[in-house]
């Protein structure tokens, strides 16, 4: 009698698991790694909290929209916002999701982080291949109190489509006419001077392995990986530390309706305060969700993560995205996305 109960009970367990096991979502996503530190965070907890599977995928911005496209994945990260057209043409809808900042990270000897000061048409002038030794006047001058190696400058990119180039080019072709007529901007450029790393996470490999480097990554690998990530003379002529409160300051007075599809880019914003190199990574799905309950189940975490997520953003010094913009974006949720049949998919 006590096997046969047993027996019973340990069938239940089985069937109890394998119940809660078919309700638990598989949701993948792929694209920025400019995002993967919190989207990774947001994901475990989540989890935790609900039981269902974010597996996000950091394979560069051009990849996320490449594959968002193909519907290989059911979400598409890019930190190059897509232009109204191309939206319009793939019938994606995109949304803002997180906002960050990108960092030039060096290792030079004795330079620890935040030390090294570096001005915008500066920082074009070392990409490009016009200042070649660490010990240059143009850095030297700024840096009057640090002794600086004759050493040659070693430049590391991304090798990927990325939309942290984006952003680093951007900004370069905003500060430097030399950079924008010669290279310009976008999520791949043919560089002047330097090696390609994939990936945020590359970079920071390569800027920590090699002598008398310099990279460019999102502040969080910095952080992460213990690289010495430099000042930056902004817009109003002022040095800046990258900081939450020197992301937010950029982003502080973006209009976000201004823009088809929110795709503000936030660098070289006005503001004694403003990180010159900030920018929000976006969220890619298709309007119209053959499987609407994935794409619902994409909607819902984000929906948490907008509610939730803020202090494990901030804790990985990413800025949250606004209530007043999470508000517009939920709405625009239940009017845009559809199921096969024209249902709303968020409600």
């Amino acid at each position: 009698m006590f096997k046969r109960v047993l027996l019973q009970v340990s069938v239940g367990i089985a069937f109890g698991a394998a119940a809660l096991a078919a309700q638990a979502a598989d949701i993948t996503g792929a694209g920025a790694s400019f995002p993967y530190p919190v989207y990774a965070k947001w994901a475990a907890k989540y989890q935790e909290v609900t039981g269902n599977r974010i597996n996000y995928q950091s394979i560069g911005s051009g990849g996320g929209q490449q594959q968002i496209i193909a519907k290989t994945v059911d979400f598409g990260a890019s930190d190059d916002p897509m232009k109204p057209a191309d939206l319009e043409k793939h019938q994606l809808f995109q949304f803002p999701a997180i906002i960050g900042g990108t960092v030039p990270v060096v290792n030079v000897d004795g330079i620890k982080p935040g030390q090294l000061r570096l001005s915008g048409p500066l920082l074009a002038d070392i990409f490009l291949g016009k200042v070649t030794k660490w010990n240059d006047p143009a850095i030297q001058q700024i840096n009057p109190d640090l002794k600086l190696p004759g050493a040659s400058i070693i430049v590391v990119h991304r090798s990927d489509g990325s939309g942290t180039t984006f952003g680093w080019t951007n900004y370069l072709s905003k500060v430097s006419p030399a950079w924008k007529e010669q290279v310009g901007e976008g999520k791949a450029v043919k560089w002047p001077t330097g090696q390609g790393g994939k990936g945020n996470e590359g970079v920071a490999a390569y800027v920590r392995q090699l002598k008398n480097s310099i990279g460019y990554v999102e502040y969080a690998y910095a952080k992460q990986n213990n690289l010495a990530w430099t000042q930056i003379q902004n817009s109003a002529g002022k040095f800046v530390q990258p900081s939450q409160e020197a992301f937010a300051a950029a982003a502080v007075n973006a209009d976000w309706k201004s823009v088809p599809g929110m795709g503000v880019v936030l660098t070289n914003e006005p503001g004694d305060g403003s990180w010159p190199v900030t920018s929000a990574s976006f969220i890619l799905l298709h309007k119209v969700q053959d499987q609407p309950a994935k794409g619902k189940e994409v909607l819902a975490f984000f929906d948490w993560a907008f509610k939730n997520g803020g202090d494990l953003a901030r804790s990985l010094d990413y800025v949250p995205m606004p209530a007043a913009v999470t508000s517009q974006v939920t709405q625009l949720w239940a009017s845009q996305i559809k199921g096969a049949d024209g249902s709303a998919v968020w409600k």
